[in-house]
């Protein structure tokens, strides 16, 4: 498969992303470009869990239905979810009504909380992660890394759930932390210029 084609506006773009308008538009505005704000990089970690075994279309498709369920992701109240909000969402058609996942989130919620009181911030932890642009394999070419596994072992050691290597790998793509966009798309210069402004997370 080609790593990238032409949209009906003549830009070369990630073979990936032509599907859905929808689709398109989170490609040329979000997907790789660097993220700091705590509570979007958990809300992509835990929509990265539940896209295990779906496609990121149809978790993109609900998105906005998560964000009105799990209260736009704010981890300081999903950490208090009971037993009632897990029987509430279970049945919410809106999301993917996976009991093991919607509990993952609030577990993670908890775990988020914890991490911060650590690291000072989810975005310090996760962009100390980052690797060298140089050393980085061809685009569109892996599904996890050697980073990507210590990240997701270090999680799994805290305790969080559903962040295995090749979530956390799509995390990381997504959230900037490396430019995935294939060599020949006419965003990968976009992004790397996002992440040459952005500046790194501090404690």
């Amino acid at each position: 498969m080609k790593p990238s084609i032409a949209g009906k506006d003549g830009k070369m773009r990630c073979f990936w992303c032509h599907e859905t308008e929808q689709y398109t538009h989170y490609h040329d505005n979000e997907w790789g470009y660097p993220v700091d704000e705590d509570r979007r990089l958990f809300e992509k970690l835990c929509l990265e869990g539940f896209q295990a075994g779906l496609s990121w279309l149809t978790i993109l498709k609900k998105r906005e239905n998560f964000r009105k369920a799990f209260d736009n992701f704010d981890f300081n109240k999903i950490a208090k979810y009971t037993e009632k909000d897990v029987e509430r969402l279970v049945l919410d058609a809106g999301i993917v009504r996976h009991r093991g996942k919607i509990e993952a989130v609030i577990n993670n919620a908890k775990c988020a909380q914890h991490l911060i009181q650590e690291e000072g911030s989810l975005a310090h932890f996760f962009w100390r992660f980052e690797p060298d642009e140089k050393n980085q394999p061809d685009p569109m070419s892996i599904s996890s890394s050697g980073i990507s596994k210590d990240i997701s072992k270090l999680l799994k050691k805290k305790g969080w759930k559903f962040v295995g290597p090749t979530t956390v790998y799509s995390f990381m793509q997504a959230m900037g932390l490396i430019n995935d966009h294939a060599k020949d798309c006419d965003f990968r210069v976009a992004s790397s210029k996002a992440r040459r402004r952005f500046k790194r997370p501090t404690a």
